[in-house]
């Protein structure tokens, strides 16, 4: 059986984009950051992606045609492309990707039920998408990348009206600032 999974990069103040929707302040390209990420990502069988995190997501479908990626880049195209996506939207029109199918709802029995019948994770990406599914209490771990910055507004990584008691599992600082941090949600 799977877990449900949350993880992406935060802002200190809680926010997943800034006000212009940019979230490049990230770290995603510190190499030692980016190698754990590929490690973290190897287990997970499926991404869900809402609409603009699939968009975002997409360059890793080509992210290889550079010419000469560095390694870690190269790393975490190959782990990418391994795995199922799964896009939730109704605005979204064709698909840039292999392995992905188009979702035009979010069913969180369905989701659910789906994450239960792999033996690989799954992860849910974007704040939009995953306050949906932690709303509906499906969600097993948060692993939240933490970077040292306020960028004082934006897009928020957790909604607001969404009370999770978390333990702290395992985390750990980065060379760059970052702090990823595993939780599990308490049921």
């Amino acid at each position: 059986m799977g877990q449900l999974i949350y993880s992406m990069f935060t802002s200190l103040d809680g926010y997943a984009a800034d006000r212009t929707g940019s979230s490049d302040w990230g770290g995603a390209l510190d190499p030692e950051l980016h190698d754990f990420v590929s490690d973290r990502s190897r287990p997970v069988g499926t991404y869900l992606y809402g609409r603009r995190m699939y968009e975002t997501m997409s360059f890793w479908e080509t992210a290889l045609d550079t010419p000469d990626p560095p390694d870690f880049v190269r790393t975490y195209a190959e782990v990418w492309q391994a795995a199922d996506k799964v896009v939730y939207s109704t605005t979204l029109d064709t698909l840039t990707t292999a392995r992905t199918t188009l979702e035009r709802t979010f069913d969180p029995a369905a989701v659910r039920a789906r994450v239960d019948a792999l033996d690989r994770d799954v992860t849910i990406d974007g704040p939009t998408l995953a306050a949906h599914a932690l709303r509906a209490g499906i969600v097993d771990e948060v692993q939240p990348y933490v970077a040292p910055v306020s960028v004082g507004g934006g897009l928020r990584f957790w909604p607001d009206d969404v009370r999770l008691d978390l333990d702290l599992v395992e985390q750990r600082p980065f060379g760059n600032g970052t702090t990823w941090s595993r939780y599990r949600v308490r049921r």
